[in-house]
């Protein structure tokens, strides 16, 4: 356990109530009505303990300055991260990360599958911090009945193993950060530009023009995919794969397999017959494709930009979704 780290003790409620109440008047109308709507603040250690669940808190010479909890959610296959709060004089150092570490890790070691939680709509260094570890929104909005007035975010993401995932408009939203840092790692002009490329990704999946499927290993977002599935022009029965990006120090096979069988069903599910895809003939995951039983059927002289910036060959591969369809003449191949 990190140094200054320990299991939480009801014997901290007024430090624990002052560290929250300090962390929600950063934020206008958010108001701590301890007595009123969270007496679980009096025990909070025994209250964690009754769910199943545990709790930490960070300490210096000043006293508690971080804390986190984690409990089973309705179901034992996932857990929710709560109470994640880390005062203003210790940010910046690593507190939060230290202290999510240990949720994830207590979360992961008692089975968990998934990790959740749910996040005030104004907490916006919140969202940042979540994104920034691979958790995405999910869902409709919590409405609560207090007088904050408080509206809620949930947040959610696997907890182990491979996992892919199609998003809808709140996950992509929610995502274009770490999707940007996936994009800036591949040679991006710079963050600027690779979120304002991420976002126009994620309004295409609110307009339906895209669908988006990302990639997870152990809760770490490593990889994302993107279907044109609406665009001017083309056949209805058609989508295209417009991106397959993979951070650069994972399985990059693995995670390719992964998402393209992803954006097979997410093809399946808007009634597309036929997915395409134009990849450099020089690229070790053309053989994912391969692999994942997509047939090539043609070769473009220099129909790429190679990593040198000279045109390079592409290879043209498609996959069809309905057994016997036709894809030759779907594709005008030799004609």
């Amino acid at each position: 356990m990190t140094p200054g780290i320990r299991p939480g003790q009801d014997a901290d409620a007024d430090a624990i109530i002052r560290l929250i109440g300090d962390c929600w008047a950063e934020y206008p109308g958010c108001v701590l009505d301890v007595d009123g709507e969270l007496p679980e603040l009096r025990a909070l250690a025994s209250f964690f303990a009754a769910a199943g669940g545990a709790l930490w808190v960070a300490a210096d010479g000043t006293g508690i300055n971080g804390m986190v909890g984690v409990r089973p959610g309705a179901d034992t296959a996932s857990w929710e991260i709560c109470r994640l709060y880390v005062a203003h004089t210790a940010r910046g150092a690593g507190l939060a990360h230290a202290l999510m570490d240990l949720a994830e890790g207590h979360a992961r070691a008692a089975g968990s599958e998934a990790l959740m939680l749910w996040t005030d709509t104004r907490f916006l260094r919140s969202h940042n911090f979540y994104e920034k570890r691979g958790y995405l929104r999910q869902g409709p909005l919590r409405v609560l009945d207090d007088i904050s007035r408080s509206l809620e975010f949930r947040y959610a993401k696997p907890a182990r193993g491979l996992v892919s995932q199609s998003l809808d408009a709140a996950g992509a939203a929610s995502g274009e950060r770490a999707l940007a840092r996936l994009l800036h790692a591949w040679g991006s002009p710079g963050p600027g530009s690779a979120g304002a490329a991420w976002q126009g990704v994620s309004a295409g999946v609110a307009q339906g023009r895209r669908a988006l499927m990302v990639a997870w290993i152990d809760g770490e977002l490593v990889g994302a995919a993107q279907l044109g599935v609406d665009e001017r022009g083309a056949p209805p029965h058609r989508a295209a794969m417009e991106a397959l990006l993979l951070a650069p120090n994972c399985d990059r096979s693995m995670v390719a397999h992964a998402l393209l069988g992803e954006a097979e069903a997410a093809g399946l599910a808007l009634g597309k017959r036929l997915l395409t895809a134009e990849w450099p003939a020089d690229d070790p995951l053309a053989a994912a494709f391969h692999g994942q039983g997509w047939q090539c059927v043609g070769r473009i002289p220099g129909g790429v930009r190679g990593a040198s910036g000279a045109p390079a060959d592409s290879l043209v591969f498609c996959k069809a979704l309905t057994s016997g369809f036709p894809v030759a003449e779907a594709l005008d191949v030799g004609r």
